[in-house]
């Protein structure tokens, strides 16, 4: 195994065991058991258990950024907005999904206050940026409205997204009767048209 394999297989280890046990509760010699490692070699990449505890959260909020960032050139020159934010519902529901490890790392941090539980919150602040951006670039050309704070509403739309992905895909709770993408999706709907200014076509075929 190279050494770039074996840096990957200790950090999703450790992923899932400060998942199931916290950050404190998790030892490096367990760490170092799981991912099949020796102490000394699991050292050898990284210098601390607090090195790589931050490794896992640097390297999942640059994915979480990375996404982002295709979804927004993906729309960049688009003017549909149910589109774009339908697919950016999808993108958080399946990071969810996927990352249910990370989610429950992340959960651990906030209940045990670590000193590293704000890491992940400045790291992810592109993923605002870049909602916010094209909700500042779609009201430049007049089709979400003006008086709309494009950072609160970007903060407003993860909020209620992530929220149910919580509740649904992690705790495995259903409020809603629908699956998780359809309760979302009917979710963004009303979330878009609360924002956008209505065509004047709309009022006159009413």
């Amino acid at each position: 195994m190279s050494s770039e394999d074996r840096r990957a297989v200790i950090l999703d280890t450790a992923c899932k065991l400060f998942a199931e046990k916290g950050y404190r509760g998790t030892t490096t010699r367990e760490l170092a058991a799981a991912a099949g490692v020796t102490e000394p070699v699991l050292y050898e990449h990284f210098r601390t258990k607090g090195d790589l505890y931050s490794a896992i959260i640097e390297a999942m909020a640059r994915t979480g950024v990375e996404i982002l960032s295709r979804l927004s050139l993906q729309f960049q020159d688009s003017a549909d907005d149910h589109a774009f934010f339908h697919a950016l519902a999808e993108s958080i529901i399946d990071w969810y999904a996927t990352d249910e490890a990370f989610v429950r790392l992340l959960l651990y941090s906030n209940l045990e206050n670590h000193e590293l539980k704000n890491l992940f919150h400045e790291r992810s602040n592109g993923c605002f940026l870049i909602v916010s951006g094209y909700i500042a670039r779609r009201q430049s050309a007049g089709r979400i409205r003006a008086e709309i704070d494009p950072a609160v509403a970007a903060r407003g739309f993860f909020g209620m997204v992530a929220h149910y992905a919580l509740t649904a895909v992690v705790f495995k709770v259903h409020p809603l009767a629908y699956e998780p993408k359809e309760a979302v999706r009917r979710m963004v709907d009303i979330f878009v048209s609360g924002m956008c200014v209505q065509d004047k076509s709309e009022n006159n075929n009413e």
